[in-house]
C-alpha cells in the first residue's frame, strides 16, 4: 500500500485547498498560465469569457474560466525559482495527490503550463517589444541541484559548452531543460526562438551595477555571444528554467513566452511594455483556445 503523505509535508488549509495557492483540486485547469506579476492574473482573465474562480493568498493569486469553451487557469506566481519551486509543486499536488488519502494517484495528469513573462533580451535582432519562446531553460540558480534530474544528449552538451564557456560553476551549477515539445510546435509564427537564461537575482546576476561591484562583471556580454550549433541564448530573467526542469520531472508539458521589454544590448527600453505584453497575452491565448 501507498505510503499517506504526512501534514508536513503535504499541508492542506481548512477549506481543503493546498496551503500556499489556497486553491482546491477542482478549482485548477489543466491548462495554466503562470504570470510574474500577480496584479497580471487579472490583465489576463479579463480576456475570459466567464470567470468561476478567484483565489489569493499571499501574492499568489489565481483565477480560474474559459476562453471558447476551453478552461484555463492563471496563477501568480511572484518573482523568482523559490517561488516557482512552491507554483510548480503544488499545481502539480492538486492534480496528482488524492487529497482524502494524501497518497499519489494512479493516474497522473499531464498539465500544459504556459508562463507569459517579461525579459531582457541578449540580442540585437531581438528587439524591445518582441516576443521570445524559450526553446530550453538554461538555469544559473540553484533550485534543480536539490532535485533528481536526467538530461537527454543534446542538453548534456549544450551544458557542457556553456560551462566551459563562462566558467560559472565555481559557485553553483548551471542546469538546463528543454521546453515542452507538444506545445512548442504551437508558438512558432510570430516568435522569436532561442535559449532562455534564469537569473536568482535582478541586479548582480544579470550584470547590473548600482553600488556593489560584480563578481562576474562580464557575463551578460559572454552571454549575447554564446553559440552552439544552431542554439544561442535569446534573453534572460527569473523564472523559466525552473518552470521547465520541474516541469520535465512531474511530467507536464511547459512553455515559456517573454515580452522584451529591455534589450541589454542595445541599451534600450520598451516605450510601453504593458501594452506589449497585453498583445502578448491576447496572441497566446488565441493559440490555446485553438489547441
Amino acid at each position: 500500500m501507498t505510503q499517506a503523505i504526512p501534514e508536513s509535508e503535504l499541508i492542506i488549509n481548512s477549506r481543503g485547498a493546498i496551503y500556499h495557492l489556497d486553491v482546491r483540486p477542482e478549482e485548477l485547469a489543466d491548462t495554466i498560465i503562470t504570470v510574474g506579476d500577480p496584479d497580471r492574473v487579472a490583465e489576463v482573465s479579463k480576456y475570459f469569457d466567464q470567470v468561476e474562480v478567484k483565489r489569493q493568498h499571499r501574492e499568489f493569486v489565481t483565477h480560474t474560466g474559459t476562453v471558447k469553451g476551453k478552461r484555463i487557469s492563471c496563477v501568480g506566481t511572484g518573482i523568482g525559482p523559490d517561488n516557482i519551486d512552491i507554483v510548480m509543486n503544488e499545481l502539480d499536488a492538486l492534480k496528482n495527490i488524492d487529497f482524502e488519502d494524501r497518497v499519489v494517484k494512479e493516474k497522473l495528469t499531464a498539465l500544459t503550463i504556459l508562463r507569459i513573462g517579461t525579459c531582457g533580451s541578449l540580442q540585437e535582432d531581438i528587439p524591445v517589444d518582441s516576443m521570445v519562446v524559450g526553446t530550453h531553460g538554461l538555469g544559473i540558480d540553484n533550485l534543480l541541484n536539490y532535485y533528481r534530474m536526467e538530461n537527454n544528449d543534446e542538453e548534456k552538451e549544450l551544458l557542457q559548452h556553456f560551462l566551459a564557456f563562462t566558467q560559472l560553476d565555481g559557485n553553483s551549477r548551471p542546469y538546463i531543460s528543454s521546453a515542452g515539445s507538444s506545445v512548442l510546435k504551437h508558438f512558432v509564427e510570430g516568435f522569436h526562438h532561442g535559449i532562455t537564461v534564469t537569473c536568482p537575482g535582478f541586479y548582480g546576476p544579470q550584470g547590473r551595477v548600482l553600488r556593489l561591484g560584480l563578481h562576474y562583471p562580464k557575463l551578460v556580454d559572454s552571454l549575447t555571444t554564446f553559440r552552439y550549433g544552431q542554439h544561442r541564448i535569446a534573453n534572460f530573467e527569473m523564472e523559466t528554467s525552473a518552470i521547465y526542469g520541474l516541469g520535465k520531472l512531474l511530467g507536464h508539458q511547459c512553455l515559456s513566452i517573454n515580452t522584451v521589454v529591455a534589450n541589454r544590448v542595445s541599451k534600450t527600453f520598451s516605450k510601453d511594455g504593458k501594452a506589449s505584453v497585453d498583445k502578448t497575452i491576447q496572441y497566446v491565448l488565441s493559440i490555446l483556445a485553438a489547441i
